[in-house]
């Protein structure tokens, strides 16, 4: 038998149908020379599956062309690991394991700071969950309802989130489009940050609240990161919007008496 060469590949050989060239593939000795044209040909047809799957990661930091020979190579690993006799299609076999290797790549190699392994590759699945949603919720989804979507705890779910920052950096030095002075951001490094008594605010605030009965934190939770409403959070809560103000104002005069903090944020004066 005489396998086909690359150049001779004809619309039959489309890789939704590669089937019957495995088959080929399967039938020939490990030592019989037409072996690696026929692998050869095998992968050259499958080539557009890759780069489809390629495309459809970019805009995430990497570059297209990289991307391309990563998918190629998860290619080659599913055409060598594919077993005909397993009864299972190539194009079912094949595209998860492409999409694996260029998943892989971004968790390892395209990071731009480092983000701790759990947060990476639950950043990978965020975009097929949060797509689900919107079209079951026909609205944005709520970080806590992506965490159920994923099985994940709410903490990860919102770094992964936060991740999605990381795949680049910006240098300092780099002038922004909007900046008609044309000044970088390293000129306008070494202000005073109106923020940074914000920070500490929040520093004090976080093991407060962590201190909190876990109904006082969902409450919060509601209120202030999911941003509902009161009357919303009445709804859940099956109490009256005025019930709803008055057990917030409590949770937040509490937080406010243990951080030593007034109402309007400030520490007390001495006495």
């Amino acid at each position: 038998m005489t396998a086909a060469t690359p150049t001779t590949a004809h619309p039959a050989d489309a890789y939704e149908n590669l089937e019957p060239w495995f088959d080929k593939l399967a039938a020939l000795d490990p030592a019989d020379p037409e072996r690696p044209i026929l692998r050869e040909h095998i992968i050259e047809t499958a080539l557009p599956l890759a780069d489809h799957i390629a495309q459809r990661y970019s805009g995430r930091g990497e570059q297209v062309d990289d991307l391309r020979q990563v998918a190629r190579i998860g290619l080659v690993l599913a055409v060598d690991r594919f077993e005909v006799g397993r009864g299972t299609s190539f194009l079912s076999f094949a595209v998860p394991t492409i999409m694996g290797e260029v998943r892989r790549h971004f968790r390892d190699h395209v990071w731009a700071v480092r983000v701790p392994r759990p947060v990476k590759e639950a950043q990978t699945r965020l975009a097929a969950a949060v797509e689900r949603l919107m079209q079951r919720l026909e609205r944005q989804p709520t970080p806590r309802e992506i965490a159920a979507e994923l099985a994940l705890d709410v903490d990860t779910t919102v770094l992964a989130l936060m991740a999605n920052n990381a795949f680049r950096t910006d240098s300092i030095d780099q002038i922004p489009l909007d900046d008609e002075r044309g000044s970088t951001l390293s000129d306008r490094l070494g202000r005073e940050e109106g923020c940074y008594r914000l920070i500490e605010r929040s520093s004090v605030a976080r093991p407060l609240i962590a201190r909190l009965p876990a109904a006082d934190r969902e409450l919060l939770c509601w209120r202030y990161f999911e941003s509902l409403s009161q009357s919303q959070i009445a709804e859940r809560l099956g109490c009256s919007q005025m019930q709803v103000s008055r057990l917030l104002t409590r949770v937040l005069e509490r937080l406010r008496e243990q951080a030593d903090l007034t109402p309007a944020g400030l520490p007390k004066a001495a006495s």
